[in-house]
Parts: C-alpha cells; structure tokens; sequence
C-alpha cells in the first residue's frame, strides 16, 4: 500500500514514529472531544451530585448498612461523596460507558468508512490497535477522575469536610483522605481495562458499532451474576469484575496493597488475552470500508 503523509505532519514526522504520536493525539482528541464522550461524562457525574442532593435535602439520616456502602458516612465527612459515587457507578454505568467507547474503536471507523484511510498513514495496524485501546484507557481514567473530582467538590459544598475514619478505624486528614480517593479512582481505571480490551476485541468483528458496544455491556453485566453464585465458586477468580470492589483495601491504615496487585494481575492477563485476539483478527481482516 503506498505511503502518504498524514494531514498536518510534515514530512519529517511521516514516518512510523512521528505517524504513531500524530495518530496517538488525533485518537485521544477524537474520543475525548466527542459530544457524546461528554453526554456520558455528565450522566456519570450526575451520580455523585444527586446522592449528595438528596441526602442533603433528606429529612431523616442514613442509618449504617442502608443502600449502598459509604452511603451512611456522606452526611458525616462530604468527601465520601466520591467514594459512594463510584460504588453506585461500578456494576452498571461505568461498564456501560467503557462498552459505549470501546465497542465504537474499530467497528465505527469501518462503519463510517475511514477506517481503510487510517491504514493509508505509515502504521501499522497494530500501533492502530494499541493507539485505539490507549484512547479507550484514557476515557476510563478521565470518568473516574470526574466522579471523584465532582464527588468532592459537591460533597464539600453541602456537607461538612475533615478528617476521615478509615475502615481500619484510623483517621487521616481531609488531604490525604483526597489522595486515597485519586488512589481509589486509579484502582478503577485499573479495573475497567480488562473490559476495554474484551470491546476493542469485540469490535474488531464487526462493522457494526452498535452490536460490539451492546456486547461489552451485556458482558460486564454477565461476569458480576456469575460472580454472585456460589455454585460456580472456583470461577470467581477468573472473572473480570473479580476485584472491582477490592479497593476499600486502599482505605485501611496502613494501606494493603494485595487487591490492587490481584486485581492489576487479572486485568493485564485480560487485556493481554483480548489483545492477542484482536490483534490477530485485526491482523489478518479485509478492511474493504
């Protein structure tokens, strides 16, 4: 196939290096600048801003074990505001959202066409892959950081803020207390990678975005009922959404970093597996559109 420049390099950068950084800043433009990036970012901010809301205008107080954990704690210390904020968003919209911009990576270059342009550029695919599949990471960390940041914010706004009990029954101040929860946003991230590659996967199947976004969603969905039988007990190590709840360990003092090792484990040998599979599927595919 023959070489061309991509649009905006010079000829200097045409070749695979600067080709890779051009294509690296123009996917990481295209899935962060998108309307629809932004309408899912809203609807996952939304979440920590209506928990706060209503429990500031509610007249009775939580009482411990009530709805979702952290919750009885939101109108003690705002800053748990974030943490309950991404308890509410792990089993459903934070997968839902992953599998919204995964599943579009590849199936949505093929069904608008451009896909075979991409492959003009002086890439390879598989740099167009891994460009992809960092694109996907990066929507990951910038939905959790946002629950996080809004959490905060809107929890100092309506509620008291100061120094936080730890699980552990320690107490740390406010600041480090914003620490752990940035902590707690990486372990997330962490978290959702194994399921971006599952939709990079999945979206290097078909052209038809829709199909591979509904597949990663209804996946994610799956993993966690199988993960609540007991009768499939010597399962549960191996599925993805394993140690998605693991990070209170980060909120223990000292901080126990073994589910955060496990579960970094788990996701790499995910994101590797998946990765090998779209890699020889993307490898080896007709990019006739």
């Amino acid at each position: 196939m023959p070489s061309e420049t991509v649009p905006g390099e010079t000829a200097s950068e045409s070749g695979p290096r600067g080709g890779g950084r051009a294509l690296l800043a123009s996917e990481l433009a295209l899935v962060l600048r998108r309307r629809r990036t932004w309408a899912m970012l809203a609807a996952l901010v939304a979440i920590p801003v209506l928990i706060a809301v209503v429990l500031k205008v509610a007249a009775e107080p939580v009482e411990p074990g009530d709805g979702p954990p952290f919750l009885d704690r939101v109108t003690q210390n705002g800053l748990f505001v974030s943490i309950t904020g991404l308890v509410v968003t792990i089993p459903l919209f934070l997968p839902l959202t992953v599998g919204v911009v995964a599943g579009d990576t590849i199936a949505g270059e093929a069904s608008l066409g451009t896909l075979r342009y991409l492959l003009v550029a002086p890439v390879e695919r598989g740099r167009l892959l891994l460009v992809k599949f960092v694109g996907v990471a990066a929507f990951c960390l910038t939905a959790t950081l946002s629950i996080v940041v809004v959490g905060s914010v809107i929890g100092a706004a309506l509620f008291p803020v100061g120094p936080v009990t730890l699980l552990s029954g320690d107490t740390i101040g406010a600041w480090e207390a914003l620490w752990r929860a940035l902590l707690v946003a990486g372990y997330v991230t962490v978290s959702l990678l194994g399921l971006a590659a599952v939709g990079l996967f999945l979206s290097t199947l078909t052209v038809v975005p829709v199909g591979a976004m509904a597949a990663t969603a209804v996946l994610a969905i799956v993993v966690q009922v199988l993960g609540s039988l007991d009768q499939i007990a010597w399962l549960h190590p191996w599925l993805l959404s394993e140690h998605w709840l693991g990070f209170v360990d980060l909120l223990r003092n000292p901080v126990r970093w073994d589910s955060f090792a496990d579960n970094a484990l788990l996701q790499l040998g995910y994101v590797v597996v998946f990765g090998a599979l779209a890699y020889g599927r993307f490898t080896t595919k007709d990019v006739l559109s």
